[in-house]
């Protein structure tokens, strides 16, 4: 009796109950009805869903993980008399590998690092797996879910750094805008002449926005410049000069 074996399998022979030789394919194989059971195997990368682990952190937070593994039969012999099912072994593997795995880590490190995580969980299960000729290729966490109490606490976190954010860069600007500002009067205070300019291209400013009322505060320099004029004025009444 013939059997076609396909490219992606391997036929595992049994001779009355015995394993005869290597695996075969791919190609047309010959097997004896009763004499012969043949166990197929595939070589293809299968893909196992890990459901989704309620998972207790280092810092004591309950969380929902789930994940996928990619694994791949490397010795389709070992694979058949090594374990009763390979897939379902794998998949049990892969979840206990993966509760105690997130259990050593904390939340941050976790969502931070996860990609450290996957390789810790991909060695843990390759590990166990090797004894069956599966080779594990992949393993990567799909979700991590968090509780509903603790996502209000982590936005409440983000915001309130948003806001220390916000306020740290507006003190910052007025800092530096207060040494301009002191800067710009200490060049004004050396002349005069050009805080009075600067007083007329205000008012100048002011006048065109077309206003009823203008409020202009008057210097305090001015009015040192205006008594000083009239204490002289007076000085010049109160001499011989001025009195005739």
């Amino acid at each position: 009796m013939f059997s076609i074996i396909p490219e992606y399998q391997r036929a595992v022979f049994f001779r009355l109950g015995r394993v005869v030789g290597e695996a075969r394919g791919p190609g047309v194989v010959f097997k004896l009805p009763i004499v012969h059971r043949v166990v197929r195997v595939n070589l293809r990368v299968e893909v196992v869903d890990i459901p989704s682990q309620s998972v207790i952190t280092q810092d004591n937070v309950t969380i929902a993980v789930d994940a996928v593994v990619y694994f791949q039969v490397v010795d389709p012999i070992r694979a058949v008399i090594g374990v009763d099912n390979f897939r379902f072994a794998s998949q049990r593997i892969a979840m206990t590998s993966l509760r105690s795995i997130i259990g050593r880590y904390e939340l941050d490190s976790l969502l931070a690092h996860r990609e450290d995580v996957n390789s810790e969980l991909r060695a843990t299960i390759a590990r166990s797996t090797a004894e069956w000729g599966v080779e594990v290729r992949q393993v990567e966490i799909r979700d991590v879910t968090l509780p509903p109490e603790l996502l209000r606490a982590m936005a409440r976190q983000a915001e309130a750094e948003r806001e220390r954010r916000a306020k740290v860069i507006a003190a910052t600007g007025e800092l530096q805008a207060s040494e301009e500002l002191s800067a710009a009067a200490d060049k004004l205070a050396m002349s005069p002449g050009a805080l009075q300019l600067r007083t007329l291209q205000t008012l100048a400013e002011v006048a065109t926005e077309k206003n009823s009322t203008l409020i202009f505060p008057i210097p305090v320099e001015l009015l040192g410049l205006f008594q000083a004029n009239k204490l002289s004025v007076a000085a010049q009444d109160e001499s011989p000069g001025g009195a005739s």
